[in-house]
């Protein structure tokens, strides 16, 4: 039987009191922002299909919005702590840009970080110092996704999906992996697991989409009109906004920046994500972490919980009450603690 924790209180998160009350308003909406940009494009789905390129795989619409990402993702990357390595690895599907970072306990199971639709590495940086308590990370660009990592070949399905990520994978020294998942990214680390057996010794999974809960209609629909690069600017801010619980202007920071370029200058060629089964869920015999989102706009919070309490065998299941779908920046230290707490009992 899985352990099911529900959390209601929504922690503030700690400021420096040297750095005045500005600081302490700003800081929470700059990590809510980074990771709901990096969700805004997780079920803009729809609109792909319809404006889809002609080229099998995703590719940059002009050189000069290449370079603007460019110029985004570097001054992201800069954020960062710096990292021990840069991996470029080759796939049948392309090559697959992964950064390790050194953490403070190493030598067990690292810890391997998946973002969201529409991003690269920099989309942790709320994140990574704690992670890096943990052990040593590696995080990676999604292949197919505006970033790094450079899709060659076609991706059609989520077998494809988990193919690229396995044979990624299984280039690193380590056997095994700490998998953690936001949005599109707890699915693709789902995804993994299911098919791949093995690669993970434990999934978490930050309010992961088509894996315990299908779409929310509203949030399709809403973001069908932010998912079309050639629409006002505002609008995308908009959705973001609605997704984050708050209002913030996404030229603002540089993540914001580099994940708007690439909504704008990226064209993808990828499947829409299948739904995980909860007999797939069900068969996963590592430990889960499975992190919901109370407010999260993206599916019914209430009902994914349920699902994930009654499908995993060995999960542990928390509803963060108040936190929204960009959980992952707006909770760093609760889930840092979640987290560190989940991995002490593995070993």
């Amino acid at each position: 039987m899985s352990d099911h924790a529900q959390n209601y209180e929504t922690e503030t998160p700690e400021t420096d009191s040297a750095e005045g009350p500005e600081a302490e308003v700003t800081r929470p909406r700059r990590r809510r922002w980074k990771v709901a940009l990096v969700v805004a494009g997780a079920v803009v789905l729809v609109a792909a299909f319809a404006l889809r390129s002609p080229s099998p795989v995703g590719h940059w619409r002009s050189a000069e919005g290449y370079d603007a990402h460019r110029l985004a993702y570097d001054e992201a990357m800069a954020e960062m702590p710096e990292a021990a390595a840069t991996l470029d690895l080759r796939t049948d599907y392309g090559w697959v840009r992964m950064y390790r970072y050194a953490g403070e306990n190493g030598g067990g199971d690292p810890l391997l970080l998946v973002t969201g639709h529409g991003a690269g590495s920099p989309v942790w940086a709320a994140n990574l110092d704690q992670m890096l308590e943990l052990g040593d990370v590696y995080t990676l660009d999604l292949l197919g996704h505006p970033g790094m990592s450079v899709q060659e070949r076609p991706i059609v399905d989520a077998a494809d999906q988990a193919m690229w990520l396995h044979q990624a994978i299984e280039q690193l020294p380590e056997d095994r992996f700490h998998v953690i998942g936001l949005s599109v990214g707890g699915w693709t680390a789902a995804n993994l697991a299911t098919r791949h057996p093995g690669s993970a010794a434990s999934l978490t999974l930050i309010d992961p989409v088509y894996t315990f809960a299908d779409l929310d209609l509203e949030f399709i629909l809403r973001s069908i009109p932010a998912s079309i690069p050639w629409l006002p600017h505002a609008w995308r801010d908009s959705f973001n906004a609605w997704i984050a619980g708050g209002e913030e202007d996404t030229e603002d920071f540089a993540v914001g920046r580099m994940i708007d370029a690439g909504q704008q200058h990226y064209s993808g060629k990828l499947p829409q994500p299948e739904r995980i089964t909860e007999e797939a869920l069900a068969g996963l015999d590592i430990p889960v972490l499975a992190i919901i989102a109370g407010d999260s706009v993206v599916h019914d919070a209430e009902a994914a919980a349920d699902v994930a309490e009654r499908t995993l065998s060995h999960g542990t299941v928390l509803l963060y009450e108040g936190a929204t779908h960009a959980v992952a920046s707006q909770e760093p230290d609760r889930i840092a603690a979640d987290l560190s707490a989940f991995l002490a009992d593995q070993r």
